[in-house]
């Protein structure tokens, strides 16, 4: 059994994935839990193995780690995890035998996080042709892979929740709202919350579709449109701009990677 970490700038994932699955590989579960790079391994071992227990396993049971990481911080404290807890050298995102295997047609390649490339990986292998891949997290991101699957850059746009929490946060009397979309068709609100929501949602909407529509025209060519991260699914709500919805790239991608190692 494979356990996937992708630790991000605000959720760590944690994800159960039994590559040898009958049908091919299946993710068996996923855990969150907050991002903090002062937590240690064996605050992460006593958390991980409760939930283990859940799911009627063990420590034992893990033959594979591997990890995906934008927060440099936390990683140390994570490969302390896989080493006293699980006995296992994990495979890192990015690195000797988890390489990412595409090219990183950009300026400075070191410099791309983890989980854009990751990404990358997964959407060439899953979907396919041209793609744009729209990553809602921490931050908003825009990432193109070509027909090859390499890498060719992207954009990066502050995440739906830190635009709102500059906005209340700048301010004296906006109050702190709910990230949904706003009830009925009318784009002029008639009270400060929903002139608020109206501003963040459509406005995010409208800044999506239009950063979109100038990167398939600077492509050239038809370019599918792949969205992932939590809010990916509130938005294909209310726009048509998604070819699909994948929830899971960022996992896929660790299990390509790990089957990858693993044939090595």
């Amino acid at each position: 059994m494979l356990l996937a970490i992708d630790l991000g700038n605000t959720n760590v994932v944690f994800a159960l994935i039994d590559l040898d699955a009958p049908g091919g590989r299946s993710i068996r579960t996923r855990w969150r839990i907050a991002t903090d790079p002062r937590r240690t391994g064996d605050e992460y071992a006593v958390w991980l193995s409760q939930l283990l227990a859940l799911e009627g396993l063990s420590r034992a049971d893990i033959d594979q780690i591997i990890i995906s990481t934008v927060v440099p911080r936390a990683l140390h404290n994570m490969q302390v995890l896989a080493d006293k807890y699980f006995g296992l050298t994990p495979l890192v995102a990015g690195q000797g035998a988890a390489t990412y295997g595409i090219d990183l047609d950009i300026d400075q390649p070191a410099s791309l996080g983890a989980d854009r490339a990751v990404n990358s990986v997964a959407a060439h292998a899953s979907h396919g042709g041209d793609l744009i891949v729209v990553d809602f997290g921490t931050a908003t991101t825009f990432d193109v892979v070509d027909f090859n699957g390499a890498y060719k850059g992207g954009i990066i746009a502050p995440g739906i929740n830190l635009s709102l929490d500059a906005l209340v946060g700048n301010t004296a009397k906006l109050p702190r709202i709910a990230i949904e979309a706003p009830k009925g068709t009318s784009v002029i609100g008639t009270n400060t919350e929903d002139q608020m929501l109206i501003g963040v949602f459509w406005g995010y909407v409208a800044m999506m579709e239009g950063l979109i529509a100038r990167m398939k025209a600077q492509i050239g060519r038809p370019a599918k449109v792949i969205a992932t991260g939590g809010l990916a699914v509130l938005f294909d709500r209310h726009t048509t701009i998604f070819d699909a919805v994948d929830g899971d790239l960022t996992l896929t991608g660790l299990a390509i990677l790990a089957e990858r190692a693993r044939r090595l």
